[in-house]
């Protein structure tokens, strides 16, 4: 089986910092759900940046979808098929209304102003989010905030969902939300979270980050460390 995303010898260092990711192999299979654990800091939101091309490798490949990733132009596709839920939710909502932020990606994808406001409408109910739709998403408070950027993740129907911190400000209600939601779709993720029984209702595997090196972990050995 060919895997959605693979990465060989991929290397980052930051000026100050330096490496934090040393010659990692990775693969991310249809059906995977993977937790990444690791102590703060140690470049996990860095190394879903270098999947999408909004960080640029010191060394090593990215492969995404059947094809090596290099340039801004070849990560435009991999964006466009891989959904990133940011760890702030400010960072991905900037339209006057809910409803506008949730149909931005797929009008963008090429969908009809009806099909994509359609779409947005049909996620948003998914996440228990009616009524909002002409709400001003900047007035929200930071748990809404989060399920309306994931709600314009998941309109663009991406093959593989790249989800950093997805339970930050949550409370225990919207959480279950999430979950029974993410539970049901058929998208591999790869899933940043301290959030250790969250992780272990959705992973199907775990990968370690620590010394700028990928480790395979297992559950019992993950807790209390994501």
């Amino acid at each position: 089986m060919q895997p959605l995303i693979e990465t060989r010898g991929l290397s980052y260092r930051y000026p100050r910092q330096g490496e934090v990711l040393s010659h990692v192999d990775f693969s991310l299979f249809a059906g995977d759900r993977v937790a990444l654990i690791g102590p703060n800091g140690a470049g996990k939101t860095t190394f879903l940046h270098l999947l999408v091309g909004l960080k640029k490798a010191k060394a090593g490949e990215v492969f995404a979808y059947g094809s090596v990733r290099k340039t801004e132009a070849q990560f435009v596709e991999v964006r466009a098929k891989s959904g990133f839920l940011f760890q702030d939710p400010d960072d991905q909502l900037f339209c006057p209304t809910v409803i506008e932020d949730v149909a931005f990606g797929p009008l963008n994808l090429g969908r009809s102003k009806e099909q994509a406001e359609s779409l947005a409408r049909k996620t948003l109910a998914s996440l228990g989010m009616v009524g909002y739709e002409e709400r001003v998403a900047h007035q929200l408070s930071g748990g809404e905030k989060r399920l309306v950027a994931l709600a314009s993740v998941l309109a663009m129907e991406p093959q593989v969902l790249l989800l950093d911190e997805p339970t930050n400000a949550l409370d225990s209600r919207a959480q279950k939300r999430l979950l029974d939601v993410l539970m049901t779709l058929p998208q591999a993720m790869i899933i940043i979270s301290h959030d250790d029984e969250f992780l272990a209702d959705i992973a199907t595997r775990y990968i370690r980050l620590d010394a700028a090196r990928f480790s395979e972990a297992d559950a019992c050995f993950a807790k209390g460390i994501a």
